[in-house]
C-alpha cells in the first residue's frame, strides 16, 4: 500500500515545490523522494522532532545515516512530514552486517541523554507506538503484561495472539537479573538497514528505547531467525556480547507480545517465533 501523496504546501515548505515525488515503498516506510530529498509521514511528532534532532548531528563510525532536512522556517515537521537526505540502497539478508551496525550506532549513541517520552507510560486508544511500549514492558516487568492500561487486548481473534500470550509467560521463568546498563538504543533495526553494495550500511531514523545495546542486537537476531531465514548459527556468532541469552530471551518476549498485542499481526509471523525460542531456550 501506497502512503497518500505529500501535499504542495508541505513540498513547499521544505523547498521542493515543482518537484515530483517518487514513491519508494517500505524501505523507507512509504516515503516519497523528491531530488536528494525524502518525505515521509510521522506517526508521532515528538519520536520525529527528536529522532531528526539526534541525527543531525550524530556521527556513527561506518555507518550512513540519513540528515534531517528543515522547513524554511526552521522545523523538522511540517503538518505530519518530515523530510530527510536521501540514502541509496534497500534491505538485504546481510544479518551479521545489520548486527554489527547496531553495534556501532549504540556506542555513538550512548551518550545521549533518555528523552521524556520514553518514561510515560501507554495510554487508550491504542496507538501503534502504544503497543510497542506496552510490549517492551512485557518483557522486562516481574508479570508479563500485567500492567497493560484499560482497552488492551490480545489480538482479536488469535489462537496465535493466546500461544503468544502462553509463550511469554513460559520464558518469563527463565529470565535471570542483568546488570547490563541501559540507554538510548535503535529497537527497529531489521528489515530497516540498507545496503548498496560495499557502501556502509545506511539507516534512515532511529527508533528509541531505553534498554541495553546487547537487547536491541537480540532483537535484530530475533527478527532474523524468526523471519528472516538466518542460520541458526547467528545466535552463537554474537555470544560475546554481555549478558548475551538473558538479552535475547528479552528480545524474544518483547517480539511475542508485539504479536500478541498488535491488530495488524498475522498468524503467519507465530512459526517463525516459536522457532526462535526453541533455540534461544538451547542458548540459555
Amino acid at each position: 500500500m501506497t502512503a497518500e501523496r505529500p501535499p504542495e504546501h508541505v513540498l513547499t515548505a521544505f523547498g521542493l515545490s515543482g518537484v515530483q515525488p517518487v514513491p519508494l515503498g517500505s524501505s523507507w516506510e512509504g516515503g516519497w523522494r523528491c531530488g536528494e530529498v525524502v518525505l515521509s509521514m510521522v506517526a508521532d511528532h515528538a519520536r520525529a522532532a527528536w529522532s531528526a534532532k539526534v541525527r543531525e548531528t550524530l556521527f556513527v563510525d561506518g555507518v550512513r545515516l540519513a540528515r534531517p532536512v528543515r522547513s524554511t522556517d526552521g522545523r523538522y515537521v511540517v503538518a505530519g512530514w518530515r523530510a530527510d537526505t536521501y540514502v541509496a540502497g534497500t534491505p538485504e539478508p546481510r544479518h551479521d552486517e545489520v548486527v554489527s551496525a547496531a553495534v556501532r550506532l549504540h556506542e555513538a549513541t550512548a551518550k545521549l541523554e533518555r528523552p521524556r517520552f520514553l518514561t510515560q507510560p501507554p495510554i487508550a486508544p491504542w496507538a501503534d507506538v502504544d503497543v510497542f511500549i506496552a510490549a517492551d514492558r512485557a518483557a522486562w516487568e516481574e508479570r508479563p503484561l500485567h500492567s497493560l492500561p484499560p482497552g488492551a487486548r490480545v489480538s482479536p481473534g488469535t489462537s496465535d495472539g493466546q500461544k503468544s500470550i502462553e509463550l511469554i509467560n513460559q520464558l518469563a521463568s527463565l529470565r535471570r537479573p542483568t546488570k547490563s546498563p541501559s540507554q538510548l538504543v535503535h529497537g527497529d533495526l531489521y528489515g530497516t538497514v540498507l545496503f548498496a553494495g560495499t557502501a556502509a550500511p545506511g539507516i534512515t531514523d532511529i527508533t528509541p528505547y531505553w534498554r541495553p545495546p546487547a537487547w536491541a542486537a537480540g532483537v535484530v537476531v530475533v527478527d532474523a531467525l524468526s523471519w528472516g531465514e538466518a542460520d541458526d548459527a547467528l545466535i552463537e556468532r554474537w555470544d560475546t556480547l554481555p549478558e548475551w541469552p538473558q538479552m535475547l530471551l528479552r528480545a524474544l518476549m518483547f517480539r511475542l507480545a508485539v504479536h500478541a498485542l498488535h491488530p495488524r499481526s498475522t498468524a503467519a509471523a507465530f512459526p517463525g517465533l516459536a522457532r526462535t525460542a526453541a533455540l534461544v531456550r538451547l542458548a540459555l
